[in-house]
């Protein structure tokens, strides 16, 4: 699934990076917790959170995840976005809880987990 269709999938809006949509993710992770994220976090992974702070841009950045998606209806701040930016990370939005968001992308295909193996 590419990152655009992810995104339109959730029903969600894109901040920045909006050519990264191209990329194809294998897979989805919610999190809320970055040390979470850290752990278990694998290649070519979609990170939805309600999370909103530029420790998630810099998790992203050193884990390589190139799209977050922000539920709730949350919204990066513009320092947020142009960190993003320059790092080639794309950010999104949608009006959904976390669960539902992940449901719809599991339904829409996304099936491999997120997470490495404990």
């Amino acid at each position: 699934m590419t990152v655009s269709d992810a995104v339109r999938t959730v029903e969600g809006t894109f901040h920045c990076g909006e050519t990264e949509g191209k990329i194809d993710v294998k897979s989805a992770c919610g999190a809320d917790l970055l040390s979470d994220v850290m752990a278990f976090v694998k290649d070519r992974v979609l990170l939805l959170t309600g999370l909103v702070n530029p420790q998630v841009i810099r998790t992203a950045e050193l884990l390589d995840i190139k799209a977050i998606i922000f539920v709730r209806g949350k919204h990066p701040t513009p320092d947020m976005i142009e960190m993003a930016d320059d790092a080639g990370i794309m950010l999104a939005s949608t009006k959904l809880t976390m669960f539902i968001a992940c449901g719809k992308l599991y339904e829409a295909g996304l099936r491999e987990g997120g997470t490495r193996p404990i």
